[in-house]
């Protein structure tokens, strides 16, 4: 199955895997600090860079703290729907702004979705109004976030 983003089979070396490591130490690490690290040159380090970038192997963007941008409630909510129209669904789901997180699965749910909201009236709303008015949603069940140990951007 080929996963989101990804444009081509081709394998990662060692060189890009350092790259990849470095970046994920700083983000922000200019591409003459990685060459230093690595021992090679800027352009080399530009060149494989921008290769990961349009085979999609990296995406760039910002990774924000929800909670600082007002957005106080957090929740994976399990939902089952009707088999004959998963992905359709899934694609209606996705496109909801407080959907920041959205996979197809097995076990007892159909899909898991992440969302953001600003309160727990935005999040009453969302189930109401939006999620449980989409076609084909059966059931949900509400996780809400009480503390984030672990956030990685693996």
């Amino acid at each position: 199955m080929k996963k989101p983003g990804i444009t081509t089979n081709r394998a990662l070396d060692a060189a890009d895997r350092q790259i990849v490591g470095a970046l994920r130490e700083d983000g922000r690490m200019s591409f003459a600090q990685i060459a230093k690290r690595l021992g090679v040159s800027a352009g080399m380090i530009r060149q494989r860079y921008m290769q990961m970038v349009a085979d999609g192997v990296l995406h760039v963007v910002p990774v924000t703290n929800v909670i600082l941008l007002g957005y106080n409630m957090l929740a994976m909510i399990g939902v089952e729907v009707d088999g004959n129209r998963m992905i359709e669904i899934a694609h209606e789901i996705a496109a909801f702004d407080e959907v920041i997180y959205l996979i197809i699965c097995t076990g007892t749910y159909d899909l898991l979705v992440e969302v953001r909201c600003r309160d727990t009236d935005h999040l009453l709303k969302f189930l109401t109004e939006r999620l449980r008015s989409v076609n084909g949603v059966r059931s949900t069940e509400t996780f809400t976030y009480l503390q984030i140990i672990k956030e990685s951007y693996v």
